[in-house]
């Protein structure tokens, strides 16, 4: 980067009305991170990158922190910090102070921690003897706090599956204080009450929260030690994703001149390969070159171990690809709505989920030495391309076909794959339906399930939200909320608001489990 360029986009930062302080000084940071030369790569892989097939989602040439970490919270409740000069936490109140002090020190891309622990489990240890109001009056607190302390959409708890008075307090919470800050998982097994899940669905209608988590695919795929984080990232506790490098589906049908087989003998594996490469560099610079893992406090005291990382290996585009390689081979098919463009979107998820499995990748111990498949959700700057495995935003079917469209991509993307699904306010009328259908949903073989209704003050942008008032104010006030600006862009460019509404029936139901 030339200088002026330089000076001329710190000016720009420095002067945008619409960034807070905090803002700019992140976005200066990373800008001085852009200036460092690339990690070693071949021609191919550098032009890729630099024709926006492959991408580094932006966090950097020389990667410095990991981009998402899970601390062993439990852990440090438990034993305190010496970094921090914090004793273990012997009540509520302690321990509520000792983790507002942690999250600001847990590193991230976004400058703020991507997850907050499973609160319903790890606060239990310190609520015996503390009284439903007491719990409530403490947790409101410090929910605020969290709001205000780490105004970013990507901050993330997990809830569930044990129905615990804790999760039912912060359900309890978010309804009434319409937060963005945090987001939130609710874990479902087979034992979880359908009373709970009808509980976080009434949530959702006010809030736009929880997500919804298959536990038992979760726990198959990870272990029990497992979070969702950021929007909806599955990942080991006390590990993490080293970063997230993504395949873009769209630029590499653009790139295939042959016909549909070759495509998967031929073109497909050499940017998957490319792609490939990416990560590797950025994780061996990470390692062996920022040495994060010697030198961070959390991976001293134990709060995290290199041991239970890996990597995320993301994919996006789907829905054009499938779309033009049906075009480019005159076979007429819509990826959602027709079987045998279904048919491609799967061997095309299933063939690069296999060369994953198959692609040893170093420092990823956390997943038997390989990277783990994402469906990555997108960012502001994709215009007319997909997140993920997703069907375009205005052209999805029913919510019956919707699922049994995407449903079978979502076994192979263990680092998490999400679908939004936009329903009538009708459905505000019985819940239970909607607990039915991401029940329904999970065993069709979702293992994230995502809704929204269209009356609420909030918008789902990728897997994080926004308030609809926020984006308002940010075009002539900017917003302290972080994500916020991500939003406004990702709004512009692909319409999030813009998903068709499903019809949910009301049906006749048997009483709910306890």
């Amino acid at each position: 980067m030339q200088m002026s360029e330089m000076k001329r986009r710190v000016k720009g930062i420095i002067t945008d009305p619409n960034l807070s302080f905090h803002q700019r000084r992140h976005y200066l940071a990373a800008l001085a991170e852009e200036s460092l030369p690339y990690p070693s790569l071949t021609k191919e892989a550098e032009q890729a990158l630099a024709d926006g097939v492959i991408n580094d989602l932006f966090e950097g040439p020389a990667p410095y922190r990991a981009r998402y970490i899970l601390p062993d919270y439990s852990l440090f409740l438990k034993n305190g910090s010496e970094h921090l000069e914090l004793a273990a936490a012997k009540n509520l109140d302690e321990a509520l102070n000792s983790l507002l002090i942690i999250y600001t020190q847990v590193p991230s891309i976004t400058a703020f921690p991507v997850y907050l622990g499973d609160l319903d489990k790890i606060l239990a240890p310190y609520v015996d003897d503390v009284s439903d109001d007491e719990l409530y009056n403490k947790l409101k607190l410090f929910w605020i706090a969290i709001d205000r302390i780490l105004p970013d959409g990507f901050v993330h708890t997990n809830i569930g599956p044990e129905d615990t008075r804790i999760g039912r307090t912060i359900l309890r919470l978010e309804r009434e204080l319409l937060q963005v800050v945090p987001n939130i998982s609710f874990k479902i097994d087979d034992a979880t009450p359908d009373d709970y899940i009808k509980d976080a669905v009434e949530t959702v209608f006010k809030s736009a929260k929880p997500h919804f988590i298959n536990h038992p695919m979760m726990v198959e795929n990870l272990g029990e030690d497992y979070a969702a984080v950021s929007c909806y990232n599955s990942l080991k506790i006390a590990g993490g994703s080293h970063t997230l490098v993504r395949l873009n589906l769209k630029e590499v049908v653009l790139r295939h001149k042959a016909d549909l087989e070759s495509f998967f003998t031929t073109t497909l594996p050499h940017y998957a390969e490319l792609n490939a490469e990416l990560m590797e560099a950025r994780i061996r610079y990470l390692v062996e070159e920022a040495k994060f893992y010697e030198n961070d406090f959390l991976a001293k005291e134990g709060l995290i171990r290199l041991e239970r990382f890996s990597a995320m290996y993301g994919i996006y585009g789907l829905a054009e690809a499938v779309n033009l390689l049906l075009e480019k081979n005159n076979i007429e098919g819509r990826y959602g709505h027709d079987d045998y463009a279904n048919q491609v979107s799967y061997r095309i998820t299933r063939s690069i989920a296999k060369f994953v499995e198959q692609r040893p990748m170093p420092y990823c111990e956390g997943y038997h030495g390989r990277a783990v498949l994402h469906s990555q959700s997108g960012i502001d700057i994709d215009i007319e391309v997909s997140a993920g495995t997703r069907i375009p935003i205005g052209d999805e079917p029913d919510m019956f076909n919707h699922i049994a469209a995407v449903a079978p991509h979502h076994e192979l993307f263990v680092a998490g794959v999400s679908d939004i699904f936009k329903v009538e306010d009708t459905a505000k009328r019985n819940p239970m339906a909607m607990v039915d259908i991401i029940r329904g949903a999970f065993r069709q073989g979702m293992r994230d399930f995502t809704f929204n209704i269209a009356s609420n003050g909030f918008v789902r942008v990728t897997g994080y939200l926004v308030r609809k008032s926020d984006l308002e104010q940010y075009k002539t006030d900017g917003s302290r909320i972080n994500s916020t600006v991500f939003a406004s862009g990702s709004e512009d460019n692909s319409h999030m608001s813009q998903r068709k509404p499903k019809r949910v029936l009301t049906i006749e139901r048997q009483p709910v489990r306890s």
